[in-house]
């Protein structure tokens, strides 16, 4: 069943899910084929960018806290 990517009615949960996996790499295939057809790629794009923005902000916010003491 394909349907249109503009249509794809993934949840903010399952895509945020998807992307904290695919920064670790592990994700099993059946779980990743659900993926492809379900999540909307516009949606697990800002997701991937928001979750790696805040990654940086807390690398930066650590590196300064420890070189701060």
């Amino acid at each position: 069943m394909n349907v249109p990517v503009h249509k794809r009615k993934g949840s903010v949960l399952r895509t945020t899910k998807a992307v904290l996996w695919s920064f670790v790499g592990l994700r099993s295939r059946t779980d990743y084929e659900k993926d492809i057809e379900q999540l909307n790629p516009l949606h697990i794009v800002i997701i991937a960018l928001v979750l790696a923005g805040f990654f940086v902000g807390g690398l930066i916010f650590l590196a300064t806290w420890v070189v701060g003491k």
